[in-house]
């Protein structure tokens, strides 16, 4: 997905959408064991990176960001892509107390645990929550995510996806019974579970998502979609693309936006910018590395189109990504 700029690409499954889900990871970046009494109430806050819960036992409510409540009980996991604002609560009329706010416990490296317990409540009532903040290496799959719903249930997946069910029991074990090492096991099961949670989406048509996903749905747009994503520092002309749809130019011009919402060399312009984003910020690949695969002649020209495109030049993507780290 990096850098395929030049020759055939023979990987491609005659799905875009496949194909480019694929070059998508999610990473956990924290996790906590959570142990709470009634009445309780926890509010996380809008955040960079998708939230993820699972209940390992008892029940709680799940607050959304538009004051909708939605019960959440033993067995469910529900992922937030986007990090939409929510809270677990006991009851309705519970306050809540950010999540940032309790006070932690270190279990291993990444994984805390928060107990809020009331001394006269038995364990038995406890619930029992693993969260796990999350970060989307997106790559080329900006999007995609863009176009998610605001959270995702495990449970709706189940029927076309069985083999999550099994994850989610081994989930429940590790949590209930304690065992040595269950904390680094949560943390790599909660982030298979979330990105099945995704997979599944996509597997069930994106929902009602249109513009982007439709696009690449469609099968002659779709393959130059695929193109610009798996070659995104080739140097592209309007010409060339409208080719590999096969078409005219101003006919393709005119489908490119009306499905995308923008011109396709702008689109390629932004698509370029998030990879350098990643690139710089995450994986700290030298920028003149960077500009190269980028298909830019210099590292000044590179510079100036990323300023244009982001307002800030490329070095500041290193720093943001420390701070959010």
């Amino acid at each position: 997905m990096l850098d395929r700029t030049s020759g055939p690409d023979t990987s491609s499954s005659g799905d875009p959408l496949s194909d480019l889900l694929m070059g998508m990871r999610l990473r956990g970046a924290s996790y906590g064991k959570l142990s709470f009494s009634p009445p309780f109430g926890v509010a996380f806050a809008r955040s960079d990176h998708a939230r993820f819960h699972f209940v390992a036992h008892g029940e709680a409510l799940l607050r959304t960001a538009d004051g909708d409540v939605l019960s959440i009980s033993s067995g469910d996991a529900v992922l937030f892509p986007r990090g939409e604002p929510h809270a677990l609560i006991s009851s309705k009329e519970v306050r809540t107390r950010p999540y940032e706010e309790f006070e932690t416990v270190p279990l291993c490296s990444g994984v805390c645990a928060i107990e809020a317990r009331s001394a006269e409540t038995c364990r038995t009532k406890d619930v029992l929550i693993f969260t796990a903040s999350m970060e989307f290496e997106l790559g080329t799959m900006h999007p995609l995510i863009e176009l998610m719903p605001p959270f995702l249930f495990v449970c709706s997946l189940l029927g076309r996806q069985p083999e999550i069910r099994p994850l989610l029991e081994a989930m429940e074990r590790e949590m209930t019974e304690e065992r040595v090492g269950s904390a680094g096991i949560l943390a790599r099961l909660a982030d298979v579970v979330a990105a099945s949670v995704v997979r599944g989406w996509v597997e069930r048509g994106c929902g009602n998502a249109t513009g982007w996903v439709a696009a690449l749905r469609d099968e002659r747009l779709g393959r130059v979609l695929a193109a610009l994503h798996r070659e995104p520092g080739r140097d592209w002309t309007l010409a060339e693309m409208a080719a590999t749809m096969g078409c005219s130019r101003s006919v393709f011009a005119e489908r490119f936006a009306a499905a995308t919402g923008t011109t396709p060399l702008r689109y390629l312009s932004a698509l370029r910018m998030r990879l350098a984003s990643e690139w710089i910020g995450r994986e700290r690949m030298p920028i003149d590395l960077v500009a190269r695969r980028l298909g830019y002649r210099s590292q000044a020209a590179f510079s100036r189109a990323y300023r244009r495109l982001t307002g800030h030049p490329p070095g500041q993507a290193r720093r943001l990504n420390g701070q959010r780290g």
